[in-house]
């Protein structure tokens, strides 16, 4: 019979270890040899292979995927197994299967698989799969375990965010514990915010409010008693998975209340609960966007000093090709029509717009965080994909099939679009937080730099779609103002990573140099780029030739104490987490953070001396007004309108050293009061009070700072003139007018004013509401103002003026220039709110 050579291997009685040499070894792989970058990694991991944790940094495109598949195939081979090689979700495990499966390395994607179980394959599965309450792979106390050698986790800062999913208990407002939890922290709730509480208990949406760390402490049996029964059913998945990960250390638990669901999590993910992974011998973690390594050691219980020392290659050159621009920044004056056009033209192969097709056609991808804002591609889109149904197309278009126009809803990670699969990537908005602790969080360290550095991740998540290898090559536009400004300011460019940082400041030098031209100088430098002229070329390879990785991982104190404050905790030492979490509080030096972090810090000394505990809330609040309030709040403290509404907008526009970025940070402000969409007051809320300081009044978020009943925003235009605002931007309903307890919202604000100043008469009552037609039942104070989506609009059109002429004449920090400027655009305290608004 003729032998089937297949079934030989040289090496079966001794296996080879090296990677290198265990793909020299494939037979039938479809790539010849490896990287240059990818042979510096695997060589750098197999010295360090028995260090348990191991951070590896390579470019989007650099073959992360096959280098941690080799790691896996060289733990199996050295005895080090079983293997999983971990993604965020599921549409990525056939993406890394093909992948396995043109290397030649034997995969499997079922946990029961003997090829799994017995060495001889690499699992590839979710990171779901293994992380959650009832783990295929056992969980410590309640299901048998199976070990594990080495985990892999590609896309580690999506699989992050999915570590802080699994270990979050939700309770649905549809299950019957919903409401007895809010029967039973009612009186904390009220005590936060009155106004936020009623709006829970009547089912609108409104702020988050969390529960004081005293009230959780005292009624931690409690909320056992009433959530333990519902947590059997499956049909309550959000329950059913996670409630283990936090049932046993409820007595340290962020509860947080929305009208829609309540979340219960600790500081820190209980990772030990999955012993799989806690006792694997080697994790390994695959990265190229994060910049912050910290969040593996809070989130995952990782080495810190392990992951201080990543592993990447000597050169950060292995990137594909990308002219980056941000059209806002080019010109402010660019319409989101001119941008639309200009997708669906070269989609279709017209790159000057003219109706002539004079270019070979190219798909144009769209990253939009929502299907509200895909709504807005409609018109030109030939595909709105979600993660549940991108797959054929996404596949189709890897092919080499021409598409057109694909909109992604909230897809920023993890989908590979090489060569003209994608040659132009935009990048319309990023996703907004959406649990009520992200809410929270995203409320109190809105304006601090941690807040940016996360929002620059995730555009540079987005930005990576585009580009798979070192020849790959793909233009990426971002549209929001507020992302134009990561590209424009240097501060928040660092964030970004060295290579993608080279790209954006060669881009930006291009850039500059067509600033306020139209569309049609856009389309001809995207042309250029995508006809790979030698100019651009030349310039590229020369910007990204040096540019080194990081090589030092950043793990800062906070996130290195907030793990071992938990881990002491969950001990049974409370006092020794409050001597490493206050410890490296001094080491914060931005406000918002350190008072955000005080707030965890009060919750650890609740547990040892109560009153301290409440100094400490009473400090965070004094640093951040959107930490809990202590039992006793500090005095509230009133705001005065400007002697000079003039003067005050000067010295506010002077912190801006550069035109556009004020520009941009203006439009920001406007691009920020979103209409319509659930959870998005509070971000509307504090857009309100920027556009108030940047008007020259004094402007505060009397609800959010006092949680004391007062109104969600007040101006004071000028000495004994104040405007008291409710927003109800969020509004959903098919018939939006204007209900009975809308109207009594303003009604109680316009008390509490009376109140809180009693010697100023007569304030304007503003409602921010997308209708101006009143419910029958419904009762507005005396003199109320309607400012509706239009009204806004038109505001919007008056500060952009306003600012566009103090940037043309360089005259944004002149008192006397702003001030002629406020009053020709109807911006004064006198008239700003009387032209932008409806007399009900």
């Amino acid at each position: 019979m003729p032998i089937d050579w297949n079934q030989i291997d040289p090496n079966k009685g001794a296996r080879l270890t090296r990677p290198r040499e265990i793909y020299a070894s494939l037979q039938g792989r479809r790539w010849p040899r490896l990287r240059p970058e990818q042979n510096e990694v695997l060589e750098a991991w197999f010295e360090r292979r028995n260090e348990r944790d191991l951070v590896l940094k390579q470019n989007t495109g650099g073959g992360k995927t096959l280098t941690g598949l080799l790691i896996a195939q060289s733990s199996l081979h050295e005895g080090v197994g079983p293997a999983v090689y971990l993604v965020p979700d599921t549409f990525l495990i056939q993406q890394v299967v093909n992948e396995a499966q043109d290397a030649k390395i034997p995969v499997a994607v079922d946990v029961r698989d003997e090829r799994f179980r017995s060495n001889q394959a690499i699992l590839v599965t979710t990171f779901h799969k293994l992380i959650n309450g009832r783990s295929a792979f056992g969980v410590r106390g309640v299901k048998q375990v199976l070990p594990l050698g080495v985990v892999v986790i590609d896309d580690a800062h999506a699989a992050l965010a999915a570590s802080r999913s699994q270990f979050t208990a939700t309770v649905p407002d549809t299950c019957g514990a919903f409401r007895k939890l809010l029967q039973l922290f009612a009186a904390d709730l009220r005590a936060q915010s009155p106004k936020a509480y009623a709006e829970i208990a009547s089912g609108d949406y409104g702020a988050p409010i969390r529960v004081p760390p005293k009230a959780v402490a005292d009624r931690a049996a409690e909320v056992m008693t009433i959530v333990r029964p519902f947590t059997n059913d499956d049909s309550v998945k959000s329950l059913f998975y996670s409630w283990p990960f936090v049932a046993d250390q409820l007595q340290f638990a962020t509860i947080t209340f929305t009208s829609k669901r309540v979340d219960i999590q600790t500081p820190c993910p209980q990772i030990d609960l999955i012993p799989a992974f806690a006792q694997a011998r080697r994790r390994v973690y695959l990265t190229a966007t994060l910049e912050d390594e910290g969040i593996l050691v809070t989130e995952l219980d990782a080495d810190p000093a392990a992951v201080r020392r990543p592993i990447a290659p000597g050169q950060a050159s292995d990137l594909g090709d990308r002219l980056i621009l941000a059209p806002l920044s080019i010109n402010p004056r660019l319409s989101d029509q001119a941008i639309h056009k200009l997708a669906k033209d070269f989609a279709s192969g017209d790159r000057d717009g003219d109706g002539t097709l004079e270019a070979d056609p190219v798909n144009v991808v769209v990253l939009v965080p929502s299907d509200r804002a895909a709504e807005a591609w409609w018109h030109v889109a030939d595909a709105t994909l979600h993660v549940g149904d991108m797959e054929p197309v996404i596949e189709m278009m890897k092919r080499g099939h021409h598409v057109g126009v694909i909109v992604l809803v909230n897809k920023y990670d993890g989908v590979d679009l090489p060569g003209d699969a994608c040659r132009l990537l935009i990048i319309d908005g990023v996703p907004r937080p959406l649990t009520p602790h992200e809410q929270r969080e995203s409320a109190a360290l809105t304006g601090s730099m941690a807040f940016k550095a996360r929002e620059v991740q995730r555009i540079e998540q987005g930005m990576g779609r585009g580009i798979r290898d070192v020849s790959d090559y793909c233009a990426v536009l971002v549209l929001t103002s507020e992302a134009a400004l990561t590209l424009r300011s240097t501060q928040q460019r660092q964030f970004y990573s060295p290579a993608t940082r080279a790209q954006i400041e060669l881009s930006q030098q291009i850039a500059e140099q067509i600033e306020d031209e139209g569309i049609e100088e856009v389309a001809n430098l995207l042309d250029l780029f995508l006809e790979r002229e030698d100019p651009w070329v030349t310039k590229s390879l020369a910007a990204t030739a040096d540019v080194k990785y990081d090589t030092t991982g950043h793990v800062s104190e906070i996130a290195q104490a907030r793990r071992q404050a938990f881990n002491r905790a969950v001990a049974g030492n409370p006092d020794g987490a409050v001597a490493v979490l206050r410890s490296a509080l001094d080491s914060l030096s931005d406000d918002l953070e350190k008072g955000w972090y005080l707030e965890e810090l009060a919750m650890y000394e609740h547990f040892v001396d109560q009153s301290a505990s409440q100094k400490t809330l009473s400090a965070a609040r004094t640093l951040n007004s959107g930490v809990l309030k202590p039992a006793v709040p500090p005095a509230a403290k009133k705001v005065a309108g400007p002697a000079a509404q003039g003067e005050a907008a000067a010295a506010l526009l002077a912190t801006y050293d550069d035109a556009r970025a004020m520009q941009l940070a203006v439009a920001a402000i406007f691009d920020n009061i979103v209409w319509g969409v659930e959870h998005a007051a509070d971000m509307a809320e504090e857009q309100v009070r920027l556009l108030g300081l940047h008007l020259g009044f004094g402007s505060t978020r009397p609800e959010k700072e006092d949680r004391d009943g007062g109104p969600d925003n007040l101006w004071a235009l000028k000495s004994k003139q104040y405007a008291v605002i409710e927003l109800k931007t969020d509004v959903t309903r098919l018939k939006p007018v204007i209900t009975k307890t809308e109207a009594g919202q303003l009604v109680h604000s316009m008390m509490w004013f009376a109140n809180r100043y009693p010697d100023v008469p007569g304030p304007v009552p503003l409602l921010l509401h997308p209708s101006d037609e009143l419910s029958t039942d419904a009762h507005l104070p005396a003199g109320t103002r309607i400012m509706t989506q239009t009204h806004v609009d038109e505001l919007r059109l008056d500060v952009e003026a306003f600012v566009n002429e103090l940037a043309a004449a360089r005259s944004w920090s002149d008192p006397v220039a702003v001030t002629s400027a406020i009053r020709r655009y109807r911006l004064s305290a006198e008239q700003v709110i009387a032209r932008h608004s409806k007399l009900l």
